[in-house]
């Protein structure tokens, strides 16, 4: 295999960028650039662990922002590697194990302890963990298309969205309770058995704009939407969120739509 093969056959998107020149000497020999981070996806992965834990004693409510704890942390380390110019292929390796930790078996056990537990084995068990299947399918898929990626748009549904629009609908129910015990199990159901088949399918989603200027500009109506959102978010908190959470799922799928019946018309 040659080089420029095997070049071509690298994962090049971020946090995986690779080195050209001379290095730069390091006034820390033995810190590499790329812990800061790694620091921070390490935190995911502790408040998906902490989230797993606490759903198991009955603390959903912390079980649930714990979730959001993670997504932010996931979120902080990609914007520092990017800051710092210092990603790294293991930190994108990282990243994927502590996202199946945070999204994947956190909301599935989440759901399970919160509702699906009283369905009896083994289907409560099987179909809460379909998050968890359905998340490490599409960190899986996601991790071998990396080349040339660029990260507008997402096909399937990005694993932190799913958990928390899982999240967001437990610390809803926690604090208003709508459904009978019955009731809340079919909810459940049907939210594990959509959003695992909606994360591994090939509905497209628009990753969510950067707030600044030039996104204002060339997105006003999408942007000013979420400025709504987030207002509504610090108003209403966990319904407003999931509210949310279930129009940015809903969107992806009629944009999907309206794009197949486009092509097939032509």
């Amino acid at each position: 295999m040659g080089t420029e093969e095997r070049k071509a056959r690298q994962k090049r998107y971020p946090p995986v960028l690779q080195d050209s020149g001379e290095r730069p000497r390091r006034r820390f020999p033995y810190v590499s650039r790329s812990f800061v981070p790694s620091v921070f996806t390490v935190m995911n992965m502790v408040s998906g662990y902490v989230s797993i834990v606490m759903a198991g004693e009955g603390s959903f409510v912390i079980a649930g922002w714990l979730i959001f704890l993670a997504a932010f942390f996931d979120t902080i380390d990609g914007f520092v590697a990017r800051l710092t110019n210092s990603s790294s292929e293991f930190g994108v390796e990282l990243d994927s194990l502590s996202d199946l930790v945070s999204f994947g078996a956190a909301p599935a056990y989440l759901v399970y302890k919160f509702g699906l537990e009283h369905i009896g084995m083994p289907w409560g068990l099987l179909l809460s963990s379909l998050l968890m299947v359905g998340s490490g399918l599409r960190l899986a898929r996601f991790n071998i298309n990396l080349i040339d990626y660029h990260k507008d748009s997402f096909s399937g549904l990005p694993t932190p969205a799913q958990a928390m629009t899982v999240a967001s609908f437990v610390l809803w129910m926690s604090v208003e309770p709508l459904f009978t015990e019955l009731a809340l199990q079919k909810v459940l159901m049907v939210l594990s058995v959509l959003l695992a088949t909606l994360m591994v399918s090939k509905v497209n989603y628009d990753a969510l704009p950067k707030p600044t200027l030039e996104s204002f500009r060339s997105h006003p109506v999408q942007m000013i939407l979420y400025v709504i959102a987030i207002f509504c978010v610090l108003v209403f908190q966990a319904k407003a969120f999931f509210v949310a959470m279930l129009l940015y799922i809903l969107l992806g799928i009629v944009r999907s739509l309206t794009r197949t019946v486009q092509e097939w018309q032509l």
